[in-house]
Parts: C-alpha cells; sequence; structure tokens
C-alpha cells in the first residue's frame, strides 16, 4: 500500500504556501471579490516563490515535484482566501495536455513562461450546450492549408479574458465513427485575430477568479499548434481530467479548512447564556464532525495524488476524492456559517465569502453526479 505521511520536504512547501497566503491573501481578498478580479501584485509574487508549475520537470522552469506537493499548495491557498486561491492555482489550468502530449518544442516555448509569472493559461473546454458531455462540443477546427480554422463558442472558461493562450477543445472529425474520435486539443494564443473573451461578472463564488464567454471567429492558428493527435482529445481530456479534479479536490478541502479554522475562532470568543459557545456539547459534535470530514477528505487526497506521482492513476479514488472534498467543503462552510449565526450572513465575515465560494467544487470539473457515476463504474462495471 503506497505510503503518503508528508516528507520534511512537502512540509516545507506547505508551510511557505501557508505563510504567503495567510500574510498576503487578507489584504486584497475582500476588495478582489467586489472587484471581481485579483491583483496582477498576487501573480507575480506566486511566481517569484515558485508555486507555478511546481509538478513541471525542471528543464521546463519546475521544480520537478509532483501533484502531491502542487494539492498542498492549493490547499493552503483556498484555506486563506478560495477566490484569490482559484486565481492564482489556475494559472498553469491546461498545462497537463502539454506535459502529456505535447511536443519539446511545445513544452519549451509555453511552459517556462507559467513558472516565471510571464504567462497565465486555461483550457477551453464547456460550450453552452455541452458542459458534462463534452463529446457534444461543437467548436470547429478544419485544417485548412498549414493552418487550423477555429469557429465556435466557449463558455465558463477560466482565465478567458486574462490568458495569453489557451487549449481549446475542437471537432476536427465530424465523420469519425466514434463519436470519442471526432475532437482535438488545438493550442490558440488569445491575440490572434478573430478571438474575443468577454469576463462573466456577477458569479455567486469565486469572484477574483477570470470566468469569460470566448467567442472564435475563424481563427487560425500554425497546425503545429495540434497538441498530441489528432481525433484523441476527448481520451486526452479524460486524462487531463484525471490529474486537475485532484487540484479541485484541494480547493474542496482548503476551503473547508478555512471555514473550520474561522468556526473554532468564533466560537471560543463567542459567549450565550453566560459561557462560551464552545463549552455547549451541541457545538463541540459540530466542531468534531467538521474537522472529522475535512480530514477524512484530506487522507483520500493526499492518497490518490499519491498514487498518481507513483505512476498509478485510479480514476476511481480521483472521483472519490473529488466528489468527497467538494461536498465537505460544502457541509463543513455551512456548519461554519451556522455557528457563526447572524454574523456569519453578513459580507463583512470572511465566512459568508467562504460559504459562497464552496459551492463551485461540486460543479466544475466534473459534477458530483459524474464523480458518482465514475465511481459507481469502477465498483460495479458497466451494466449490461
Amino acid at each position: 500500500m503506497t505510503q503518503f505521511a508528508l516528507t520534511p520536504e512537502q512540509r516545507d512547501i506547505q508551510q511557505a504556501a501557508r505563510e504567503f497566503a495567510q500574510g498576503e491573501f487578507p489584504k486584497y481578498a475582500r476588495e478582489a471579490d467586489e472587484a471581481e478580479e485579483c491583483p496582477r501584485k498576487l501573480y507575480r509574487q506566486a511566481a517569484e516563490l515558485g508555486f507555478q508549475g511546481l509538478f513541471f520537470p525542471e528543464e521546463y522552469g519546475g521544480a520537478g515535484l509532483g501533484y502531491l506537493e502542487f494539492c498542498l499548495v492549493v490547499e493552503e491557498f483556498w484555506r486563506a482566501d478560495p477566490g484569490l486561491g482559484q486565481a492564482l492555482g489556475s494559472v498553469v489550468f491546461g498545462s497537463d495536455l502539454i506535459l502529456l502530449y505535447g511536443t519539446e518544442e511545445q513544452k519549451q516555448r509555453y511552459l517556462p513562461p507559467l513558472t516565471t509569472g510571464e504567462a497565465i493559461m486555461g483550457a477551453a473546454i464547456t460550450e453552452p450546450d455541452a458542459g458534462s458531455d463534452i463529446s457534444a462540443a461543437r467548436t470547429t477546427a478544419v485544417l485548412d492549408g498549414d493552418e487550423w480554422v477555429i469557429s465556435g463558442t466557449k463558455i465558463f472558461i477560466t482565465n478567458g479574458t486574462i490568458a495569453n493562450f489557451l487549449i481549446v477543445y475542437c471537432l476536427t472529425d465530424p465523420e469519425a465513427p466514434g463519436r470519442h474520435g471526432r475532437h482535438s486539443c488545438i493550442l490558440v494564443e488569445t491575440d490572434r485575430p478573430g478571438f474575443q473573451a468577454t469576463k462573466l461578472k456577477g458569479k455567486m463564488g469565486i469572484r477574483a477568479s477570470d470566468t469569460a464567454e470566448v467567442v472564435l471567429d475563424e481563427v487560425r492558428v500554425p497546425a503545429t499548434n495540434l497538441i498530441g493527435t489528432r481525433g484523441e482529445g476527448f481520451r486526452q481530456f479524460m486524462e487531463f481530467f484525471n490529474r486537475t479534479r485532484l487540484h479541485v479536490a484541494a480547493q474542496g478541502i482548503g476551503v473547508a479548512q478555512g471555514a473550520l479554522d474561522k468556526a473554532v475562532r468564533h466560537v471560543r470568543q463567542r459567549e450565550q447564556f453566560g459561557r462560551p459557545l464552545a463549552s455547549f456539547q451541541g457545538v463541540q459534535f459540530k466542531i468534531a464532525e467538521m474537522a472529522t470530514r475535512v480530514e477524512a477528505a484530506r487522507s483520500l487526497l493526499y492518497r490518490a495524488a499519491a498514487l498518481v506521482d507513483a505512476g498509478t492513476v485510479d480514476h476511481r479514488l480521483i472521483a472519490m476524492a473529488k466528489w468527497l472534498a467538494g461536498e465537505t467543503g460544502v457541509r463543513v462552510t455551512d456548519e461554519a456559517l451556522q455557528l457563526h449565526g447572524g454574523y456569519g450572513y453578513l459580507a463583512e465575515n470572511d465566512v459568508e465569502r467562504f460559504y459562497r465560494d464552496a459551492k463551485i467544487v461540486e460543479i466544475y470539473e466534473g459534477t458530483k453526479e459524474v464523480e458518482k457515476q465514475i465511481v459507481a463504474r469502477g465498483v460495479i462495471g458497466r451494466p449490461g
């Protein structure tokens, strides 16, 4: 059985991320939520401290570490503030596809700028009529000589208005017999003619993270911008999700731990009926349940991430971790707000923001229903 007790180096990374997030995020968190953007200063600081591209090999500017180390950073970022945590943690969103399937030239060109703070990227997958069913995506890419001509609309795209480049999931082979062999992944620089991104405002949570609608109107990119093999886009993204869902699970654990921290602080300080709230058995039971849920989700994630770093990608275990972490984030933040009473309902209290931020973990990178389906198929197989 793979062990996942943290090494001294991993604990140092965890502590460094905690000190940075706890020291810097509170200065900007509330304003960033209201303005719906992350200060550029934080992007630069996170890169300078080496938090971007931790799992990139050293030859591409990374630290040569693993997904577990990156999860530790994401967890601490979300523990301090989910909105800023998502903004900074998503700078390299989509890079897994380049690492897994990109050419050496693509890796050398696109990965190093992410680690230095010179670039931000993203992955454009979801469409207005293709959410969980990505095989229904209609954005087309037609090969015209030595260029791809891309047209279509993408929605809910992380970093859509601030990214330097996106990996776009495109329909390249509509006549292929199998629906899972019709799409490809193509890298698109956002300064190309025909590319337009519109920021989506008024999100319920993680408002500091950029989310956009992206329209591609006959955007031309070199044929060499194809990532991996033509027609393998669906399979590539399934492997991609097996990595990124680890990060999202870390988000759920982080927001839960942050809310738990705030709840413990509140019940120690707040008095009712002449006694601290923490002295009431009912409150103690709530705190015990919250802490146990967080620890259970964390243990499951660390095991799943450690296995990936050891070369074993267990999609069932990853789906378990992502689903449980999302549910834990939602349930623990709900209980934390409840323990704050009316004070928790006010925007001036950070637990209100954590409550709003937590829900997204059950939605993106595979809804909780999708994760449960993956788990069920792993346990009982495909019926029929």
